[in-house]
């Protein structure tokens, strides 16, 4: 079970001072502070809607060209990232998303049904699989945001049934094929592609419980940034009244 400790974190942080000054000294010493804090907090994420197809969009603008390729295994264009965010099935799949304080998404991973599939790695060979594939902003990097949503989807795809966590990268990707491989999931490497398959344990009425207060958490924690958000904006109108 996990304890619900809202957090304030996962900020874009405002402008520094000038370089080599103290006053920039000071706050990349708060920021590095506050980052390594992060990284071993509570990080709600919370499972997208299809009303989140506009920030899955926006999310996915701005990558650079090197993540786009990453994630998706090809140069991906503006036009094909708006196509792939309107093709996603929220009925069959889950989506999951990490907010900052503004209500930006920094971090998406896409947890797809693949149904049933034969593969060694699965017992029997056959079974039920799922894929995963995930992006996240240079600026929320750090924060081990990738695995946090890896195993987010683990104990997802185990609650929904799966044998089987699929992984389909480049091999030039090496964090996401760590995660699969420190996970414990077979990894196979053919040329320039690889793929890691990772065998499920069944799911529990442990896994069901942190699911559940995983995802009440991060609803809860989600409608407080919001509210704060409302808050701050209509008291930015009253001042410049």
């Amino acid at each position: 079970m996990v304890t619900v400790k809202p957090v304030h974190e996962l900020d874009q942080f405002g402008p520094s001072g000038a370089p080599g000054s103290a006053v920039s000294a000071r706050q990349e010493a708060r920021r590095l502070a506050r980052r390594q804090h992060l990284a071993h907090a509570w990080i709600p994420i919370r499972q997208l809607k299809p009303r989140h197809r506009a920030k899955i969009v926006d999310h996915l603008l701005q990558l650079d060209e090197g993540d786009r390729y990453l994630r998706f295994g090809f140069q991906a264009t503006a036009e094909q990232m708006k196509a792939y965010a309107a093709s996603i099935n929220f009925k069959r799949d889950d989506v999951f998303g990490v907010f900052n304080r503004r209500l930006q998404l920094i971090a998406v991973s896409h947890l797809a049904d693949l149904g049933d599939l034969n593969h060694p790695a699965m017992a029997q060979g056959r079974g039920h699989a799922m894929e995963f594939g995930v992006s996240v902003l240079p600026s929320a990097r750090g924060l081990g945001l990738g695995q946090r949503l890896f195993n987010h989807a683990v104990m997802h795809a185990r609650n929904r049934h799966a044998h089987a966590l699929v992984i389909h990268a480049l091999t030039e990707n090496r964090p996401m094929l760590k995660i699969a491989a420190r996970a414990g999931a077979l990894v196979e490497t053919n040329g320039a592609d690889s793929e890691a398959w990772l065998r499920l344990p069944k799911d529990n009425l442990a896994s069901h419980l942190e699911g559940t207060a995983q995802d009440m958490g991060a609803e809860l924690v989600f409608r407080w940034k919001a509210q704060v958000q409302a808050v701050r904006h209509r008291l930015q109108q009253w001042l410049s009244v």
